[in-house]
């Protein structure tokens, strides 16, 4: 069935190339052009003076953190910014209708514009890379361990006045923790900036690997790169804000190009069962090809659970990936291999307290964003806050979709489109629902046989910038304000 509708989609969209080929095309270029434009003008409005939209800006409004573009004098607010963003938006879905009229080179040069100008702007939306950088001065200049320790105990420290968070424990994984050490001896200004280069470099890398996975499957690399690299997501809330979500995207969209050779149906070989006696050796040497490839793939999300625990989620996906229990064996086993190295890493950083990040991710589920699905429906529905038996019936709907995609994995389903659908599940059910986790859904998203998997995706990214907008007044309650969640130093 899914594969009727894809034809069927894909025939209806030849249809519109066909008959709007030069129309669609220029629709296109000017989308091209619009994108990067309209983020110039939220990086440079948002450098001119104080706003909102950069809440680092408590600290004070010193150059290194306004960035090149302050002397430009510009300003950013609720109406620019909405205007400017929903530019954005409507350049993204131009793009991604027109994506395969539409050069290569073109296609890289938007997105290689767009990229350059975040990175000349200050953090938007978030105080959290400051999050990022008080806990690794706590731990390299003061000596305290950001798993036991909070950034309060260093109020006399320079990241301090521009954190949002004093009194939270680092949920951050033993590598992303320890790297960011390196960063201390740069200063506050230099650790900022070197921060927004790692976040601008990660999606750039992640958007040439999805794109490189999508043309080694026999799809358009061109559409992979725009549906991952133009989205507003990525672009305005994880690569504008300086996420480390953009590492966790970087090591999923590398976990997929290394598995690019194994097919969507439980990682078979797609060769014909019916082959004969001297087929077989074929088979058996592509299964095991396959397999090798899926056991790189599960130690790169390893990586990714390093900087975040949010990465593992896809880890099941991939062991149950191969259509044999042999093979299944040894991805787990490789699996197992790279989570004790991960562990021994941890131990060596941390000691006692190496999975300390485990217990302030718990603390952290403990709170509420403003507009999580669970708190929107709990205030739809007329209750008040958001009880407890309210987020376990989310928590519970989690786990029924989990266990589900995993039996359909397990039964030969496409591992990249179950891993998907068990992402978006994760992000409707969590009350900590921060808007760049979107992220995490798009590589899987554009490389699944699921074109229901990438709409539902697009619709979750559509709402994620929804709720920073003024238009979302009417829709969402309470009335819209800067919501907490932007002022939070880590997820």
């Amino acid at each position: 069935m899914e594969s009727v509708a894809a034809a069927a989609n894909g025939r209806t969209s030849a249809s519109l190339l066909e008959r709007f080929p030069v129309g669609l095309r220029a629709l296109g270029v000017a989308g091209l052009v619009g994108i990067p434009a309209s983020v110039f003008g939220v990086m440079a409005g948002a450098a001119g003076s104080p706003t909102s939209y950069v809440p680092s800006r408590s600290g004070g409004w010193p150059t290194w953190l306004a960035g090149p573009l302050h002397p430009l004098g510009l300003g950013l607010g609720p109406s620019s910014f909405q205007t400017l963003t929903l530019v954005m938006c409507a350049s993204y879905a131009i793009v991604l209708l027109a994506a395969r009229m539409l050069s290569g080179r073109a296609i890289a040069l938007s997105i290689g514009a767009a990229y350059a100008l975040l990175l000349l702007g200050p953090p938007l939306i978030s105080q959290d890379v400051f999050g990022y950088l008080s806990f690794a001065r706590l731990g390299a200049l003061h000596g305290l361990d950001p798993y036991t320790h909070v950034p309060a105990e260093a109020p006399t420290d320079a990241a301090f006045p521009f954190i949002g968070w004093p009194f939270q424990h680092s949920p951050y994984g033993p590598l992303f923790t320890l790297g960011s050490y390196a960063l201390a001896p740069l200063g506050l200004a230099g650790g900022l900036w070197a921060l927004k280069a790692v976040a601008v470099a990660a999606s750039l890398g992640a958007i040439a690997l999805t794109a490189s996975a999508a043309r080694r499957m026999g799809r358009s690399a061109r559409v992979a790169a725009v549906f991952v690299g133009l989205n507003p997501v990525l672009l305005e809330l994880a690569a504008g804000g300086a996420h480390n979500d953009t590492l966790v995207l970087l090591a999923l969209a590398a976990g997929l190009a290394l598995a690019a050779s194994t097919t969507g149906r439980g990682g078979r070989t797609g060769l014909n069962t019916g082959m004969d006696v001297a087929g077989e050796p074929l088979r058996a040497a592509r299964a095991a090809d396959e397999a090798r490839d899926l056991r790189a793939a599960a130690a790169m999300f390893v990586v990714g659970i390093g900087v975040k625990a949010s990465a593992g989620l896809v880890l099941p996906f991939v062991v149950l990936a191969p259509s044999r229990w042999r093979e299944r064996g040894g991805v787990a086993a490789s699996a197992i291999g790279a989570l004790a190295l991960l562990a021994l890493v941890a131990v060596v950083g941390f000691g006692a307290h190496a999975f300390g990040f485990v217990g302030a991710l718990g603390e952290q589920q403990q709170l509420i964003a403003t507009h999580s699905l669970p708190a929107e429906t709990a205030r739809w529905v007329g209750l008040a806050g958001l009880p407890t038996w309210w987020r376990d019936l989310f928590v519970a709907g989690f786990l029924v979709v989990l266990a589900l995609t995993l039996w359909r994995t397990a039964r030969e389903a496409d591992w990249r489109t179950m891993a998907g659908w068990a992402t978006l599940a994760l992000l409707l059910s969590t009350a900590w629902l921060l808007p760049w986790y979107a992220i995490w859904a798009l590589p899987l998203a554009a490389l699944a046989d699921s074109r229901r998997l990438r709409i539902a995706t697009l619709l979750f990214c559509a709402y994620a910038i929804l709720i920073h907008l003024p238009l979302a007044d009417p829709l969402l309650s309470p009335a819209r304000q800067i919501p907490h969640h932007r002022l939070a130093p880590r997820r």
